[in-house]
């Protein structure tokens, strides 16, 4: 007689599926892990971009905006309405690829939901490039336009880009085909120029999962600039303020082009690019460490950026000697947060398997640099005789007495020898 529990587990196993295909795969849920230390960094607070957050009651709201959005793109469009959703139908089985969780929604649904998204973002950004945005509730408020572009560029609140893409394509043939035309990673480049400080441009369409994927793309050195990678903890003894008191000079590093990441340090002399951090820096940073814990596991830079400077900067001390050399400019509001705790909270929970070589060198360096002997001294003199004016004062004057002391007791040696 067959064993009925093997018989359910059969049936079970047979409708088992992985939990995502890997190579498909590029839209996560942030891991719990990493969630949990701040919900609000990776939810949108205005706008739901695919199925991840759609139905959310919070972003309701916006969904006839949206639409009306969808409307005016549809006007602008050669394609016609027919064509364009069954572009997306065709799409379907590979969008629905893309996203790391099971999306409860069904062909038709997922189908709408991305359509509608995809079309409000292309008019958006069209409404962006061409500056045609009077009477428009998101761009006629400066608070609303900054809270859509953040939302877009969340993790959890993507679409995947070829299928943008392949709408815009569509919907604009034969002007595209003319080449005045803007092509869509113009319109996005555009859009989100704040963060393309290096000047990139247009990256080829399939090297791009997504908006949070291109602002990464933004902040990356060139390709064949990336530094290479290796095994072995990244481990930085000594923090900034403990660094200066040893004698070491932080500068800004003019010569990184716009890369942030970008670190160099020679003849005691360690230079950082300058970076504004504002209430929002943790927002995108926490977003692309996400998307490189997921995503990049072996390519991690960003993490390993913030990794540095959360040892780096690990007291307000730390962070005051890098706002000095003005290689951070702290727009940061608020008590309880600063400079320092922003970057140690984004690197919590965060696993790598290994680093940029670069780091580790400059780790390994700035090690030696703190721990020879001669400077290991002038840090214990700074640390134990003149961490405030009061101590300066003291030992200055406990100097000058001991200098004095020692002229008169050679005087009266002198004196002596001649009498």
């Amino acid at each position: 007689m067959e064993n009925d529990v093997a018989k359910e587990v059969e049936a079970m196993l047979e409708k088992a599926q992985p939990l995502f295909t890997t190579k498909s795969c590029c839209i996560y849920k942030v891991p719990h892990q990493i969630r949990q230390s701040s919900e609000d960094a990776y939810t949108p607070v205005l706008v739901s971009i695919g199925p991840l957050h759609h139905g959310n009651s919070r972003l309701v709201t916006m969904e006839g905006h949206k639409q009306f959005y969808c409307q005016h793109f549809i006007q602008r469009s050669e394609a016609s309405l027919t064509d364009l959703v069954s572009c997306v139908q065709q799409l379907e089985p590979q969008i629905r690829a893309c996203y790391s969780e099971k999306i409860e929604l069904t062909v038709d649904e997922l189908v709408k939901v991305i359509f509608i998204d995809c079309c409000f973002v292309i008019d958006l950004f069209f409404r962006d490039y061409e500056r045609t945005t009077e009477d428009d509730v998101i761009f006629s408020k400066d608070w609303v336009w900054n809270r859509v572009s953040d939302d877009l560029i969340l993790l959890e609140n993507q679409v995947p880009l070829f299928v943008v893409e392949k709408i815009y394509n569509l919907a604009f043939a034969s002007r595209l085909h003319g080449g005045g035309f803007p092509s869509f990673m113009r319109l996005a480049i555009s859009y989100f120029s704040y963060f393309n400080k290096q000047g990139v441009l247009a990256p080829t369409s399939n090297s791009i999962a997504h908006f949070t994927d291109l602002i990464r793309y933004f902040i990356l050195p060139p390709s064949h600039k990336r530094p290479l990678r290796n095994d072995g903890p990244l481990v930085l003894g000594h923090s900034a303020f403990e660094l200066v008191e040893a004698g070491l000079k932080f500068q800004v590093n003019k010569s990184s082009h716009g890369c942030i990441l970008d670190l160099e340090f020679e003849h005691g002399i360690l230079k950082i690019p300058h970076i504004i951090v504002d209430d929002f820096t943790e927002v995108w940073l926490r977003n692309i460490v996400a998307l490189e814990q997921c995503h990049y596991p072996r390519h991690h830079y960003i993490s390993d950026y913030v990794n540095f400077l959360a040892q780096l900067v690990n007291t307000n001390k730390d962070a005051d000697v890098l706002i000095k050399a003005r290689i951070i400019q702290s727009n940061v509001s608020g008590h309880d947060t600063s400079v320092a705790k922003l970057f140690r909270d984004v690197d919590k929970n965060i696993i790598v398997v290994n680093h940029n070589a670069n780091y580790l060198q400059i780790c390994n360096d700035l090690n030696a640099f703190y721990e020879h002997p001669c400077r290991t001294k002038i840090a214990t003199l700074r640390r134990d005789y003149f961490t405030t004016p009061w101590k300066t004062a003291a030992s200055i004057a406990g100097i000058v007495l001991l200098l004095l002391t020692v002229i008169q007791t050679v005087c009266s040696i002198l004196q002596l020898i001649h009498s």
